[in-house]
């Protein structure tokens, strides 16, 4: 069994910063591209940024320059690192990754719980 589980998400104020991370843990056998999506209330949920297994990034208009998006494929984690906060971020963030799993080889696409940000004074 596959399973992403995100922590880092919290309470902070407008220009504050958190770093969110997402790790991986099952019958791994790769790991393709990951990413970050966000769903606010009422919303969608929208892409953040994502990362190939090359390490080539992807980052909505929104965030360009605030939030970096990274990962360490030893340890199958994702993370992101989000800066300059604005009270318009307050989102539940998702985690996602392309995995291949053992023992068949499938592909497929999983996500994790989320984890909520809220920016507030």
């Amino acid at each position: 069994q596959v399973q992403l589980v995100e922590s880092g998400g919290g309470l902070v104020q407008p220009g504050g910063s958190l770093r969110l991370s997402c790790a991986a843990s099952g019958s791994i056998f790769s790991i393709n591209t990951m990413g970050w999506y966000r769903q606010a209330p009422g919303g969608q949920r929208d892409l953040v940024a994502s990362i190939t297994g090359g390490g080539s990034t992807n980052y909505a208009d929104s965030v360009k320059g605030r939030f970096t998006i990274s990962r360490d494929n030893a340890k199958n984690t994702v993370y992101l690192q989000v800066n300059s906060l604005k009270p318009e971020d307050t989102a539940i963030y998702y985690c996602n990754a392309r995995m291949t799993t053992l023992p068949d080889g499938t592909v497929y696409t999983y996500w994790g719980q989320g984890t909520q940000v809220t920016v507030s004074t």
